[in-house]
């Protein structure tokens, strides 16, 4: 009986230590599992916040279209800034890098230095590609400057007297234009050969209807020196840049052949963001900004 005892008594230890070993050794492997897991878990957690973080994410900046211009001052920088807002709306940012045009602005045009300028008529540009060969391209008129005489001696053209002296612009198409509305006010006639040309200089002229001094300067010269003229004739823009005070004597009409253009490469002429400029600018609401802005002084072309 005792032996019996002492046998059952080993069974039982034995089966105790078995017992305690087996769930010692199952721990490990369950904490092992669980360990593994966990990294997994997070990594697809992180991931699908990522996922969510870039979904709303702002547009990349590179999704704008920025385009570099060159302007003058006034009134094409300020008509600029009247339309930034509404291209804003449609992605494209203008950026005018300069509000000062020059003899360079086509040149940097053409070698790709800025996406357009707006500061010339087409005649004037067409002259431009004439004498350098640039691939340039008008992409649609915006507004006309009538170039108009002024004086600070006398109110109205019938009491400019018989050999007044004018200051005119020198250049060859400015030039005409002076001319040209001194013979539509009765002063002189121009040869018929150069109506077409849309070129003159005082050497142009046949006969003086009313004997005049005319005084060919270069345009940035007028205005400083208007003192020294019974009146001159100048373009609109240098006028309002200047703010002058002078009398208003004659001027061009709206029909006049000298818009003020956006001007591109021949390639950028279907882009569609040029053509978006060239629409904003046309907008019947740009159109009523010019008139009440510059009352008469800068008229919009229809």
């Amino acid at each position: 009986m005792k032996l019996r005892k002492k046998v059952l008594s080993v069974l039982l230890a034995a089966a105790t230590v078995f017992a305690t070993m087996t769930a010692c050794g199952n721990q490990p492997s369950q904490g092992a599992s669980s360990d593994t897991q966990a990294p997994a878990q997070q990594q697809t957690a992180d991931a699908s916040q990522d996922a969510s973080a870039d979904a709303e994410a702002p547009a990349a900046d590179d999704e704008t279209i920025v385009l570099k211009g060159i302007a003058d001052l006034v009134p094409h920088s300020e008509i600029i800034e009247y339309v930034k807002p509404k291209l804003e709306a449609q992605g494209i940012t203008i950026e005018l890098v300069s509000t000062a045009a020059d003899s360079t602005t086509n040149e940097k045009l053409n070698a790709g230095e800025i996406d357009f300028n707006y500061f010339q008529h087409d005649p004037y540009l067409q002259s431009e590609i004439e004498a350098n060969g640039y691939d340039l391209v008008n992409a649609g008129g915006i507004h006309v400057e009538p170039i108009t005489a002024y004086s600070d001696k006398y109110e109205s053209k019938e009491d400019i007297p018989e050999n007044a002296v004018v200051a005119i612009p020198n250049d060859a198409t400015n030039e005409y234009r002076a001319l040209r509305i001194l013979e539509l006010n009765g002063f002189i006639v121009l040869d018929e050969s150069v109506q077409d040309s849309l070129s003159a200089s005082v050497a142009d002229i046949t006969e003086y209807l009313v004997p005049l001094e005319i005084v060919e300067l270069d345009s940035a010269q007028i205005i400083p020196t208007k003192d020294d003229y019974d009146f001159f004739i100048t373009n609109t823009n240098k006028a309002l840049e200047a703010g002058i005070t002078s009398n208003k004597l004659f001027s061009e009409g709206a029909d006049s052949p000298y818009a003020n253009i956006i001007a591109v490469r021949t390639e950028d002429k279907d882009n569609p963001a040029i053509q978006a400029l060239v629409e904003a600018l046309l907008d019947e609401d740009t159109q009523q900004f010019i008139e009440e802005t510059y009352n008469g002084a800068v008229i919009p072309v229809n």
